[in-house]
């Protein structure tokens, strides 16, 4: 925890389709003496989203909602602007939860707490203070998959306008409470008896987010708190319904859990096949991290959430090592065999990369430190030896990222590839491969 700069580590494992154990480790906030425990709430990002196509799923169930009619059906208070990509094919609640809305606003930097805050269609509309660009369609809808909190942004008004009610209460009656999530909520800013709770967010240093966590109108995105267990409550919830009729039906349950082409089904990341079948979500707000993933086959899972912006390799090999300790199917660590690489070509991806992930700046920094080849990123949490696993390919030796060299049309180190993100590189000289 020291290494990554995380204060707080909150952590559950599901076994068997029951809880195995909960446990918080470190502090709620650096230097302070209140330690994390398993009721410590963390802001759960955009683990939000999937938690949110739920209350809509149980909508549809009920008949008041319609996965493949226009939004514009439903919404009341503001209207999904018309183009010529619109007049195609309509956003509909499959594509936002699906992610094939063809949306903009991969995700959302929130507000400093005391920040003025935007309404919802202030944010729809780019319109002050609202600090992001107007959501908008920028493809024919269903034409490809497009990550977009921007889209779950419209989702969040289709439900608040068909059912006249807060968000946040909204959720509490249709997802929390009967999935017993007994310490979450989608408060956004928290109450004063749920701030006692929370864990303080801090910055990819170890030091606190300068006003507190930042505060996300846009709730169903981004606007969740919760604990791992909670998150797992959820899981299992989901899963239990897939097998019978429960928080969703059966197979509303069943079309949530399938992906076709892209990795989303109705919500949540999907992944494998028969025993190996998993779901799950990643989040990142500001100064906190977080991630699930569950087995509906084998009723397995986990959840760990942190509070520090650098605490990505923290969060992954927490995740491996239980997958490695509980034998999840397919999800065990694979070993890497190191690979002998000339220090002449070693030489050839030194250099600065740099992309846009979500909201967020990353920088990763590939030099030489006394003789040996390092790699450097703050927002990832990376500051490591490097080793090569094939002359194309290599992992930072304490995180285990692994990073795929990518070269353009006259074989120039063009981008470093890390799970699918390209992070170019900075163009300071001509390197080859």
């Amino acid at each position: 925890m020291a290494h990554y700069n995380v204060p707080g580590v909150s952590v559950a494992v599901f076994e068997g389709g029951k809880l195995a154990w909960a446990r918080g480790f470190g502090v709620k906030k650096a230097g302070g003496e209140s330690p994390v425990t398993a009721e410590t709430i963390f802001q759960a990002a955009s683990i939000s989203k999937p938690v949110t196509a739920t209350a809509t799923l149980r909508l549809v169930d009920r008949k008041e909602l319609s996965l493949d009619a226009d939004v514009n059906t439903f919404l009341t208070s503001w209207k999904v602007p018309e183009n010529p990509f619109t007049v195609k094919e309509k956003v509909t609640l499959r594509r936002i939860l699906t992610h094939s809305a063809c949306t903009n606003i991969h995700g959302f930097p929130g507000y400093a707490a005391s920040a003025p805050l935007p309404t919802i269609t202030q944010i729809l509309d780019g319109q002050p203070p609202s600090n992001t660009p107007a959501i908008r369609v920028l493809a024919v809808p269903g034409s490809n998959t497009r990550y977009s909190g921007g889209g779950v942004t419209i989702e969040q008004l289709v439900l608040s306008d068909h059912t006249h009610k807060a968000f946040p209460s909204l959720m509490q009656e249709l997802v929390l409470a009967p999935a017993n999530m007994t310490h979450s909520t989608f408060e956004q800013p928290l109450s004063l008896a749920k701030k006692a709770d929370a864990a303080t967010a801090h910055d990819v240093a170890g030091v606190p987010v300068l006003g507190g966590a930042h505060v996300y109108p846009e709730m169903a995105a981004a606007g969740l708190w919760s604990t791992p267990s909670d998150l797992l409550a959820w899981a299992h919830a989901i899963s239990a319904s897939r097998a019978h009729d429960g928080l969703l039906t059966a197979d509303t349950a069943t079309q949530m859990l399938t992906s076709d082409k892209s990795p989303f089904g109705l919500g949540p990341m999907v992944e494998g096949k028969g025993r190996a079948l998993h779901f799950g979500h990643q989040g990142e707000d500001e100064g906190f991290l977080g991630e699930v993933i569950y087995f509906p086959e084998t009723e397995q899972g986990a959840a760990v959430m942190v509070n520090g912006g650098g605490g990505r390799p923290l969060l992954r090999e927490g995740l491996y090592a239980i997958a490695a300790e509980y034998r999840w199917p397919d999800v065990a660590p694979t070993e890497l065999v190191a690979t002998v690489v000339p220090a002449a070509d070693e030489d050839r991806i030194v250099g600065v990369y740099e992309a846009m992930y979500e909201v967020y700046r990353i920088e990763i920094r590939v030099e030489r430190r006394k003789g040996r080849l390092t790699i450097t990123s703050p927002r990832l949490g990376i500051d490591s030896d490097i080793v090569f696993t094939s002359p194309t390919s290599f992992v930072a030796k304490d995180g285990g990222e692994p990073f795929l060299l990518v070269v353009d049309g006259t074989q120039d180190i063009a981008a470093l590839d890390f799970g699918g993100l390209q992070v170019m590189r900075r163009r300071t000289r001509r390197s080859k491969l």
